[in-house]
């Protein structure tokens, strides 16, 4: 693994942040996640603030990666595997805007990865994909019992079907 001082940071929200952390742990060259709230409009939200009252912020997934085994491109390209790029607040049975899709940079260099990332995700579908391309305004770690969750709720609820994770086994092979 590289040296700390070379890992880079991403925030993704795709729904959930139960499944995707799930999800994104799983992918080689992610070394870290952690779950909480983004760019919304209050401070220290809770998570019954963030269901409940309106705060504006996403449900998102951290992610710490080694830029010399994955590159951000090809996360994107792993994480538009768990997500419907096309569903504007919503995925799966979650609805509301906690449960919209993002990418959030605290690198500006990182904005135009995302951009020619998204402007190819775009050329698959007629529809426009709605996924967030935008700087990270704020980031609120979630409660302890979030993180992780689906590791210590194994029967938890999990909005990305097991397809999907077969989907990013097939990905991860090069099948």
């Amino acid at each position: 693994m590289a040296d700390k001082s070379s890992i880079k940071r991403v925030y993704v929200a795709g729904g959930c942040f139960w499944g995707a952390e799930q999800f994104l742990v799983r992918i080689p060259g992610v070394v870290r996640t952690e779950v909480g709230y983004a760019n919304g409009k209050t401070a220290n939200p809770s998570y019954e603030d963030v269901c409940h009252n309106h705060t504006g912020h996403a449900e998102t997934v951290l992610i710490e990666y080694d830029p010399a085994v994955l590159s951000l491109s090809r996360l994107l390209e792993l994480f538009y595997l768990a997500i419907d790029p096309l569903s504007l607040n919503r995925q799966g049975h979650d609805a509301g805007t906690q449960y919209r899709t993002g990418v959030f940079y605290t690198d500006n260099e990182d904005r135009n990865v995302i951009a020619a990332s998204l402007a190819e995700l775009q050329t698959r579908f007629d529809k426009p994909v709605v996924v967030e391309n935008l700087p990270l305004e704020n980031y609120y770690t979630a409660e302890e019992y979030h993180q992780k969750y689906l590791d210590k709720n194994p029967g938890g609820y999990c909005h990305i079907g097991s397809g999907t994770f077969e989907k990013l086994d097939r990905a991860l092979r090069g099948a």
